[in-house]
């Protein structure tokens, strides 16, 4: 599902200072800029580092409170980074979006020479302006902000060389992929029901401090499945951070920006006005809910016409249970609670209010998801992260069918497998 941008709905209450915010342990800042510094050209961009982009108002930023944190990320040089990946070997790409590509990679813990440590490494296009901003913004963000829900930013290079720009980030390594790629059906084993509800309190925890766990606030204006990664314990982890913005200020009720986003799950006025606040990123996690519930995506072409767009098909489903209970997964296969089933579709509606006022605030949401978990059977154990992984699923098959060979073999009978060849690739 892509991203959108209508840059036509700018508003002139957009304030025109850039917002500081104080990032790597050198003690420089970075800008969080408005959405109209996409316009400045590349040029302007080309020739400066992470270290330039406090210059412009720090003086006149409202958020100073940031620029007494301190963060601890790493710089590294490309090189390292071409260490890490083996040159950026495509055998190691796990990801590839608008941004540009991902990769696994492996580093040396700063700590314990030791020690290893595995990475994804997101290199930015060479080629996008866009990407060039977002890549500033997350570094703002994760690098001021932890939270056991975010996913952690290790570390970022920004280098200039005769070949262009280099700007690249480093994170933690997910092996569990988003949830976008767990709810699909190219995984042989479905998303456990219990994992579900653990993955939609630990979202609901994400936002909730990113909104009101801080003394200063961030709207995520991107929340959707494929930005929720999954970690080898089936934690769930907010990421991708370059929408982001930082809050209304004090005696404002919103930001106005351009309008920006994935469709499908922004927010109706957000579209309409171009006004964000963090209520925005509520109505996404009502989308969210009724992913996880379903398995389905807010909007698929490919299914009937009728069927295409996730809230107009659920809507008539809601009366009773009978109704309800044909929207839930049919990969889950029955093995569902059906109350925090429900319960979790009533958060859903609440979030989904048209009057952005009327919906609850984050906390609100976690502590009523919060008690439908309480209630869940969430003891169940999680599948081994290598039952889930396409890989796996052809490993086993090619075992399978080793076998069968072996069998043909033996009794003279031929017999045939029909195995899948699956594409172990992110997309954004």
């Amino acid at each position: 599902m892509k991203c959108f941008y209508l840059f036509d709905k700018e508003k002139n209450e957009e304030p025109k200072t850039t917002k500081s915010v104080f990032a790597p342990s050198t003690s420089t800042s970075i800008s969080m800029s408005t959405d109209r510094d996409v316009k400045r050209s590349g040029s302007d961009f080309n020739s400066q580092n992470v270290s330039d982009f406090s210059s412009e108002s720090s003086a006149k930023n409202s958020f100073a409170v940031l620029s007494q944190r301190q963060s601890n990320l790493r710089v590294f040089t490309s090189s390292e980074l071409k260490t890490a990946t083996k040159n950026f070997s495509r055998s190691l790409m796990i990801g590839e979006g608008g941004f540009g590509s991902v990769y696994r990679g492996v580093i040396r813990s700063s700590e314990d020479s030791s020690k290893k440590i595995d990475i994804a490494v997101k290199q930015l296009s060479r080629r996008g302006l866009q990407g060039h901003k977002e890549w500033v913004t997350e570094v703002n963000v994760l690098g001021v902000v932890e939270h056991p829900n975010l996913v952690k930013l290790l570390g970022y290079c920004a280098e200039d060389d005769e070949r262009g720009i280099q700007r690249l980030l480093v994170y933690e390594y997910m092996p569990n992929r988003s949830v976008q790629d767990r709810l699909s059906s190219r995984f042989q084993t479905p998303l456990p029901w219990a994992a579900r509800v653990k993955i939609a309190q630990d979202a609901a925890r994400g936002l909730a401090y990113l909104h009101e766990g801080m003394d200063f606030q961030i709207i995520f204006r991107d929340f959707k499945s494929s930005n929720i990664l999954l970690d080898d314990q089936w934690n769930a982890k907010l990421s991708d951070f370059g929408l982001a913005r930082l809050g209304p200020s004090d005696g404002l009720s919103h930001v106005s920006t351009a309008v920006v986003g994935t469709i499908g799950y922004a927010a109706p006025e957000y579209i309409q006005t171009g006004r964000l606040t963090a209520k925005s990123d509520v109505w996404g996690y009502g989308i969210f809910l009724y992913e996880l519930i379903t398995g389905r995506r807010p909007l698929d072409r490919n299914r009937p016409k009728d069927e295409q767009k996730l809230l107009e098909w659920v809507k008539p489903h809601l009366s009773n249970i009978k109704k309800f209970r044909l929207i839930l997964d049919p990969r889950l296969e029955g093995k569902y609670n059906i109350k925090s089933a429900q319960k979790l579709a009533v958060v859903a509606n609440q979030c989904l209010v048209r009057q952005a006022k009327a919906r609850p605030k984050m906390s609100e949401v976690l502590e009523m998801v919060n008690k439908i978990a309480d209630a869940t059977d969430l003891g169940s154990p999680l599948l081994p992260l290598k039952s889930l992984t396409p890989k796996s699923a052809s490993e086993i098959s090619r075992r399978e069918q080793y076998k069968r060979k072996l069998l043909n073999l033996i009794t003279g009978e031929e017999r045939c497998l029909d195995w899948r060849n699956w594409k172990h690739k992110a997309t954004r």
